[in-house]
């Protein structure tokens, strides 16, 4: 075979990916090698060109899915007018933790609903009707390990090692379509107007306009939708 997907868990992706890539493409979708410096880490539409050294085989780590949407909506703004700085707050639907996650926010739903109390197994506290600041496990520093991902990933695919990035990652009760509110600085004067202009041209990406029906993106109309990251209420300070 010439290409493999692997869209387990890491604890797959360790055992079996790296002797798959020495036959094959191997893209892997979970966290196993996004830290590797000696594995390319890839979004399609920001930075498929270091893929141009890799060869006929050979192994490819994948972002985060909340990392990828950040990068491909912080690149073309970056080609323009060189980002100095980003303030992100993540709003990650329970799709993030696997199918397990999904069906304890179904059943707390219906349980909830029914008059009963809600398990907590999944993320250890309610999640149905909740939101909780925290996704993944709180380090030392109380960095989420997930929010060190998103800054570590979206400065290594934007080729960024020195960007300032802060987040906040939340876990909120939907199922699918991450949400994120970024606040983003530059070194070179960009208007909105300059601003919408460069994201309508970007590839992986959907401005939403202002005057339009849709007015903004939200997870239950989008989520589903084709591979895209969809873009709205943008506004400048």
């Amino acid at each position: 075979m010439d290409l493999a997907f692997f869209c387990g868990r890491s604890a797959l992706s360790e055992r079996y990916a790296e002797a798959a890539a020495a036959h094959a493409w191997v893209v892997d979708g979970s966290a196993a090698f996004r830290a590797r410096a000696d594995v390319p880490l890839v979004a399609a539409d920001v930075n498929s060109g270091v893929l141009d050294g890799i060869g006929a085989r050979g192994l490819i780590a994948l972002p985060g899915s909340a990392s990828v949407a950040l990068a491909t909506v912080l690149a073309p703004l970056h080609a323009l007018a060189g980002l100095a700085r980003a303030e992100v707050a993540t709003y990650q639907a329970v799709s993030g933790s696997g199918r397990a996650a999904m069906d304890e926010l179904a059943g707390e739903t219906v349980a909830m609903l029914s008059g009963k109390k809600a398990r907590g197994r999944a993320f250890g506290r309610q999640i149905a009707f909740n939101v909780i600041p925290q996704v993944d496990i709180l380090e030392a520093d109380g960095v989420s390990r997930e929010e060190r991902r998103l800054w570590e990933e979206t400065r290594r695919v934007l080729d960024l090692p020195r960007l300032e990035i802060n987040a906040t990652a939340v876990r909120v009760p939907v199922f699918f379509g991450h949400s994120l509110a970024v606040h983003a600085s530059f070194e070179r004067s960009l208007t909105v107007a300059d601003a919408a202009a460069v994201l309508r041209r970007g590839t992986g990406l959907s401005l939403i306009e202002a005057d339009s029906a849709m007015e903004f993106p939200t997870p239950a109309t989008l989520a589903m939708a084709p591979d895209r990251v969809y873009v709205g209420r943008l506004r400048g300070i």
